[in-house]
């Protein structure tokens, strides 16, 4: 056939005699010119790249202001270009039903689709340089096209041409678009003004644009890029190439930042209060803020929502039998081709406007959120101290605030489209397969409706079981956590067992709760996926027995792909209702808490502590405040910094001469006029500016230096000079970073001392004139007590010149005040100077002169707490040993670490340790899952097999329609059970894995070396146990269901496909290698946003439960604005990786979406080509349809297993370490039931090292101790001592020598046997919850009389005999509710317990008092009497009285002898400590 552009077949074709305009073809030819034109001067331009060097502004994004009119210009463009396609698919059409070729009817259609295409990208690059005037090329061709479309209009009305006719139709509507375009050049010439006028308008890029921090561009991107989330794919693609970090994804843009946001509903929630007769409600502060996103986010849902209809009504029209097309719009809309391409462009539409919704409503839910979060920030920093001490507003009520209520509005906000839109949803789909189907249609849909109540119901039930789940962890974790604690005492007594048994008892109660969690949600699952193949049975076959005519693939096709439609929205429906629930309760909780008192209102009830207080506070002097507890010191304090109510009276910060008085008359003066004159000298210092040290300490989770210098400017000297008056230095050096450590990270806590003192070194390095101490002295020993009182107060301060207000219990300090304040009952009893007092209440001074003079008995605190702080500390190298990777990467990492093997190790799925995680469920419940799951899908297939033979089939015949219904019944029955069993099986072997892993890891680390817990920072251990735990626990199964059921559903649809038509499998080959490429990126990405998610989560709650702890602080320092900037950044910095982990699921689906688009129309297309009984081209595109659903779902499943699996990991990690060798040559029973009876120790050539890779720490000590005899060991640190008893108990490597106890070689015995026996008291005195006689006897052996011996010989008898319930009373998590002194005591007691004729004593008297240490000695000496008690002296007169003392040096024994004889020789080792000890 030629080519012609106006046909061969018509003479008359090119006859202009009628004149030029009434010839088609011409008018056909006309409207080529203007495309043409466009074309060819915009070409040169595009091609020779002027660039962006025109540009004025350098801006570091190809994203530029936008012009006037930008967002309707390109969906004008988009629509104009839809319209194109419908041009060339009617002209092609007309074309196919003439003699000859006719390039007239499509070929200027196809020129103006280039010209279009052309247009939008020329307008694009023009912006983004800023070169306006090149706009008027664009303006020409819009006049032009305008012009020409017009006349072809016109010709068509002069012919009398139908409006039902499509070319009409599509001519009409090029007409209003071309118009409305020049309408949107004209609008940029009158804005910017570049052409006809004098002067052009300047214009500046947006500020958030001129700032290179700012990396979330879409706000600022062309609706395109907005659309596809163009824009992220630098980020995603880098992501490959190194690791995604804070920097990558910098700042948030003005608009979304917390400080925005919050002003608009802080502006909304205040005007509400103009209102008198009402409260302020949140909700209208919500809408009046952030009601428009929404709305537009609900308007992009309905577009979706409406166009997602297309699907079913497509294939019902490609499935009924092509007919032959005319080109009325409605016969063009018949034909199958035209309809394919319909529905690749309604669903490119539908997912595109879907994506958009979801965007939408997750900024604005995260606008909200940091909005919430500020407003409840700033209520915190305002919150009365009495709300907080009264208990009204506990730290939990707020912590839920933040962490739980703020969420629950976001996803409320999320799924808030949907509240509106699923109604119209359902009402749609119901009516659509009302036409379809007739009645019949109504029972499906009653059952999909009747059965929605129990997915409710069961949703609430999971929430429930979720809720005790959390209690049983919660009690597990702090078992565990005193397990990890006290291990040391509970492997040298031979008790691990019982207590990894407790653990295991709370375990099993935490199992049955998760059992009922699996359970319902495996129902859940079951739910989902069996409801609608019970609609869709339920109305087959009603229809098969209620209509004449048979059920045709059209319909039932048609119907099938509804009922998927329908039921989405109303699974959702449980869980949306469920979250509007939560959200109106979270919305009451928060109004209530924004209404309660804040810090300076009247609404004070009870009664103020102080009652009638009149004093002065005298400037440049020490005032000392003191009584007995309860008195109202502290409320004192509170009272001058404002943080009390006052009744009456007022604080007066007197101007003239700075005194500060509290008083309902006057100011007083300062007793010595010279003060006056002092001002100049420190009138840099804020003149009323306030330190105060509280008495709790209060830490920030920041580094030493920083909660010193509390952000004052940093000063070296000064630094130093506060660090030593505080005596900090020496517990500053034990620190792995010194003063750079972070406290309260990685398990390094500080003791109560060690915090005090460096909350009084903050109060004393603020350059502040006055400063108040509460009780600074409470948690320190006498040493520091004095060099504080010295160096910081007397010294520091004073040269200062600073007024210090000192609220004490130690009286010994009272005679170097300048004035005292005593307290009574809230009242001042008296006040003056010490002389003043002595003078006038005698009484008083006598009391305290015995209060001064009694020996102060206060434990030696420092020394213990810098030894735990030491025991805290670990070996730095060993840090990297433990995050032990799998052996195969290491031996990866080893090769020099080029990119490329980077590159694989993040890219690679661990899918060795998959499958470790999946066979540690067990390999029978393994092969079930995967059994039941393929056999579940198949039948499913099945199902739809049937259903497309059954129609294709002419069923005139009654009987043959029974066979198949009943088969379809058959399959659809089986289909349902199968949900059932495959849902329940996933969970069930989820908790056996997870049942397994834990159980195996308590057991590897309860049995692993003391070693192990030495380098192990306690915090990375109890990790395990807690975050890593509960994502095996809970997270794991249903990502592990999710995308097993998506890819299983996307394979068999692919199958399905391929089936119905084969050439299918050759488009999948590009779609298959596009897929490859989007998840192997997106996994990358996903895995570091979602890290620096959870990272940057964790600081900002932290940040909110400091500031509610230190608000007196915070307040009394003047910080709150230097708080409020912090809450902001940590905000924002936690809102850009929500919001780009947001952007990046988008870019994943939007292209999912799109490549499942395109195998509709590639599926379409090809089962339309070849042409089968229709059946299975409804079945096929049925499948293609659902294929768009999952695709998204698998990639984002894999990313999301990638992230738990490392949980996984982690926990196996540990479980390849090696355990202690529990096992002895000798059988338990072969060892006499009383050994060791006599205690007679032979140490023979003993050599010991801590690992075999270390040096020995004992080098060939020999000894021998006589049954009975009392032995003391000394040395300095580090010399062996407390190794020598470790290997007693075989804790250490014994790898020379030997240590032989009453004639057996304890390195035969089982290791239980062998500590069981021996008893040990520890320095460090380890109490666990429970009662008193657990502690004493967790393994229940002995009598109440054999404790109660115990008790009395440790002196304990009558204070436990006091308490309540006497051996049954509780004792708190680690003792905390004896003193240092009784808890040593117990240990004492339990070591008694156990009727053992060797003690060791490893310093166990370093952290106690003299008093203590006497009742300790005597009870050595007179219970122990016929024992042999091997002692580890701290103090060397504690062994004085020893048979036999043994000094060490570096692993040797230097002196062995009596102490008589050692103290006889004078330059002896032994003689030197006890002359150093007196």
């Amino acid at each position: 056939m030629r080519l012609a552009f106006c046909g061969n077949d018509n003479a008359s074709a090119y006859n202009i005699s009628a004149g030029v305009l009434r010839n088609v073809c011409f008018v056909d030819a006309l409207n080529l010119v203007p495309h043409v034109f466009l074309l060819f001067i915009t070409f040169p331009i595009l091609f020779i790249g002027w660039g962006s060097q025109s540009s004025k502004v350098q801006i570091h994004h190809n994203t530029w202001l936008h012009f006037p009119g930008h967002n309707l210009r390109w969906i004008l463009t988009f629509t104009l270009l839809f319209v194109h396609v419908c041009e060339i698919a009617e002209g092609i059409v007309s074309d196919t039903q003439m003699k000859s070729r006719h390039l007239h009817l499509f070929l200027p259609a196809i020129m103006g689709f280039v010209a279009a295409t052309v247009s939008i990208v020329y307008y694009h690059n023009i912006e983004t340089s800023n070169f306006p005037k090149l706009l008027l090329a664009l303006f020409l061709y819009w006049i032009m096209a305008f012009v020409t479309k017009t006349i072809k209009l016109v010709r068509y009305c002069q012919d009398g041409v139908p409006f039902s006719q499509l070319r009409f139709c599509i001519t009409g509507i090029m007409v209003i678009l071309y118009g409305l375009l020049m309408a949107v050049e004209i609008n940029v010439i009158r804005v910017r003004r570049y052409v006809f006028f004098m002067n052009p308008q300047k214009v500046k890029p947006p500020e958030d644009l001129q700032d290179l921090g700012v990396r979330f561009l879409q706000p600022f991107v062309n609706l395109l890029s907005k659309a596809t989330y163009w824009w992220m794919n630098t980020l995603i693609i880098s992501a490959h190439k190194k690791p995604v970090d804070l920097k990558a994804i910098g700042k948030l843009p003005i608009a979304m930042r917390a400080l925005t946001n919050y002003v608009c509903l802080r502006e909304a929630y205040e005007e509400q209060k103009d209102h008198p007769n009402r409260s302020p409600s949140i909700w209208l502060a919500m809408y009046s803020a952030f009601g428009r996103p929404i709305l537009l986010s609900s308007t992009f849902r309905y577009l979706a929502d409406l166009l997602g209809f297309a699907g079913p009504l497509c294939i019902s029209g490609i499935v009924k039998d092509p007919s032959n097309s005319y080109l009325s719009s409605e016969e063009f809309l018949r034909n199958v081709y035209v309809l394919a391409v319909l529905l690749f462009l309604a669903l490119i539409l539908q997912r595109t406007f879907l994506q958009a919704s979801y965007y939408v409503t997750t900024e604005t839910g995260i606008n909200l959120r940091g909005a919430l979060l500020a407003m409840i920030y700033n209520k915190i920093l305002r919150l009365s101290t009495s709300n907080l001490s009264m208990g009204e507003m506990t730290l939990g009520q707020i912590n839920n605030l933040v962490a739980i209520e703020t969420n629950q509005l976001m996803w409320f906000l999320f799924l808030c489209p949907n509240l509106w839109a699923m109604p119209v949803q359902i009402i749609m789909g119901v009516i659509l397969l009302y036409n379809l189907l007739g009645v019949s249609a109504l029972v499906g849909a009653a059952v999909i409706v009747l059965l929605a109540p129990i997915q409710y119901f069961i949703a609430t039930k999971l929430a429930e079981a979720q809720k005790s789940t959390l209690d049983y962890s919660t009690e597990r974790l702090k078992k565990t956590n005193e397990i990890l604690k006290g291990i040391k005492l509970l492997k040298l007594y031979a008790w691990e067992h019982i207590f990894c048994k407790s653990v295991e008892e709370t375990r099993m109660k935490e199992l049955t709760s998760l059992k009922t969690f699996a359970l319902h949600t495996s129902l859940s699952i079951f739910m989902n996926a069996a409801i609608p193949i019970a609609a869709v049975l339920a109305t087959f076959v009603t229809y098969a027995y209620t209509n004449d005519r048979p059920l045709q693939p059209a319909q039932a096709f048609a119907s099938l792909s509804l009922f998927h439609i329908l039921v989405t929205p109303l699974f959702l429906l449980s869980t949306v209702v469920r979250f509007a629930v939560k959200a109106i309760v979270s919305v009451q909780k928060l109004n209530e808490f924004l209404l309660s008192d804040e810090i300076g209102g009247d609404s004070w009830r009870g009664v103020d502590s102080s009652c009638f207080v009149v004093f002065t506070i005298t400037i440049g002097q020490m005032t000392m405040i003191v009584g007995q507890v309860g008195c109202g010191k502290s409320s004192l304090l509170l009272a001058i910094l404002g943080e009390m109510q006052t009744l009456e009276g007022k604080v007066h910060w007197s101007s003239g001469t700075q005194s500060c008085g509290w008083e309902p008359h006057h100011g007083l003066l300062p007793h010595n006029p010279e003060d006056v004159f002092h001002m100049s000298a420190y009138e840099h210092r804020n003149r009323y500016s306030v330190a105060y040290a509280a008495q709790k300490p209060w830490l920030l989770n920041a580094t030493v230096e920083e909660n010193i210098i509390f952000g004052s400017p940093f000063n070296k000297q000064r630094y130093k000079a506060v660090t030593d008056a505080c005596s900090l230095q020496p517990d500053i050096d034990l620190l792995p970073f010194g003063d750079q450590t972070e406290i309260g990270e990685r398990g390094i806590n500080l003791s109560g001392g060690q915090r005090q003192r460096i909350c009084v070194a903050r109060a004393l390095y603020q350059n502040t004139n006055i400063v108040f101490l509460d009780d600074p002295f409470s948690a320190l020993d006498i040493h520091l007590s004095d060099h504080l009182m010295q160096e910081g107060i007397l010294k520091f301060l004073q040269e200062d010149k600073r007024t210090l207000v000192l609220v004490t219990h130690k009286l010994q300090y009272l005679p170097h005040a300048d004035w005292i304040i005593a307290m009574k009952d809230g009242m001042v009893l008296r006040e003056g100077t010490l002389k003043d007092i002595q003078n006038k209440d005698v009484e008083l001074y006598e009391h305290w002169k015995t209060l001064m003079n009694r020996q102060d008995q206060e434990l030696e605190k420092t020394t213990l707490e810098r030894k735990t702080l030491r025991r805290a500390m670990y070996p730095r190298e060993s840090k990297s040993q433990l995050e032990d990777e799998d052996e195969e990467e290491e031996e990866e990492e080893d090769e020099d670490d080029n990119m490329s093997t980077v590159l694989r190790l993040r890219t690679k799925m661990p899918w060795k340790t998959c499958w470790r995680y999946l066979t540690s469920g067990g390999f029978f419940l393994l092969f079930l899952m995967i059994f039941s799951k393929l056999l579940k899908h198949s039948v499913i297939v099945a199902i739809d097999y049937w259903l497309a033979t059954w129609t294709s089939i002419d069923n005139a015949n009654e009987a043959r329609n029974t066979y198949h219904v009943a088969v379809f019944s058959i399959l659809s029955g089986a289909g349902i059970v199968l949900c059932l069993i495959t849902s329940l099986t996933v969970e069930w072997m989820g908790l056996t894995a997870a049942k397994n892993l834990h159980h195996n890891l308590l057991n590897k680390i309860i049995l692993g070396p003391i070693r192990f817990f030495d380098m192990t920072p306690l915090g990375l251990i109890l990790n395990r146990f807690s975050a890593d735990t509960n994502i095996i626990d809970q997270h794991i199964p249903p990502t592990l269901e999710s995308l097993t059921r998506s890819t299983l559903l996307c394979l068999s649809a692919i199958g399905m496909i391929s089936y119905a038509t084969p050439w299918f499998l050759v488009a999948l080959v590009p779609l298959g290698i596009a897929f490859y490429f989007i998840q192997k990126y997106f996994r990358v990405a996903s895995k570091d946003l979602q890290e620096l998610d959870d990272s940057t989560q964790l600081p900002l709650l932290c940040h909110f439960s400091e500031t509610a702890e230190g608000l007196t602080t915070i307040r009394a320092f003047g910080h709150e604005s230097r708080f409020k900037q912090r809450m902001l950044e940590l905000t924002d910095t936690n809102n850009i990786a929500y919001l780009f982990l947001s952007a990046a699921n988008r870019w994943l689906e939007v292209r999912t979406d799109y490549l499942g688009a395109c195998i509709v129309l590639t599926a379409a297309v090809t089962s339309i080509t070849e042409g089968p009984h229709s059946g299975f081209v409804g079945l096929g595109l049925l499948y293609a349809l659902t294929i768009t659903n999952y695709l998204n779902w698998v990639v984002r499943n894999l990313a999301d297993l990638e992230v738990q699996m490392g949980a996984v990991k982690k926990v196996h990690s540990f479980l390849n370490m090696e355990s202690e060798n529990y096992e002895g040559y000798l059988d338990p029973s072969q060892v006499p039931k009383d050994w060791p009876k006599e205690g007679e120790i032979k140490i023979e050539n003993l050599c010991v090292r801590y690992e075999n890779n270390l040096k020995p720490v004992l080098k060939h000590v020999k000894a021998y101790i006589k049954p009975g005899q009392k032995v003391g060991i000394c040395g300095r640190t580090g010399s062996g001592k407390s190794s020598l008893s470790l290997a007693f108990f075989r804790m250490v490597d014994i790898f020379d020598g030997r240590i032989v106890i009453d004639g057996i070689d304890i390195s035969k015995l089982p290791l239980h046997t062998l500590r069981s026996r021996l008893s040990i008291i520890l320095q460090d005195p380890i109490l666990f919850s429970g009662s008193i006689r657990f502690n004493l006897d967790p393994e229940c052996k002995c009598t109440d009389d054999r404790l109660w011996e115990a008790l009395e010989i440790a002196q304990l008898k009558n204070m436990v005999k006091s308490l309540p319930g006497g051996l049954d009373a509780m004792v708190t998590e680690g003792g905390e509710n004896f003193s240092v002194g009784q808890r040593q005591l117990f240990c004492l007691a339990r070591a008694f317990v156990r009727k053992s004729s060797i003690l060791i004593m490893d310093e166990a008297t370093a952290s106690i008092d003299m008093a203590t240490e006497n009742i300790l000695q005597k009870v050595v000496m007179t219970a122990f009497a016929d024992r042999t008690v091997v002692t580890i002296a701290h103090r060397v007169h504690t062994i004085l009285t020893a048979d036999l003392v043994i000094v060490m040096k570096r692993g040797n024994i230097l002196e062995y002898d009596t102490p008589e004889n050692l103290l006889s020789q004078e330059d002896g080792i032994f003689a030197s400590f006890v002359r150093a000890d007196m």
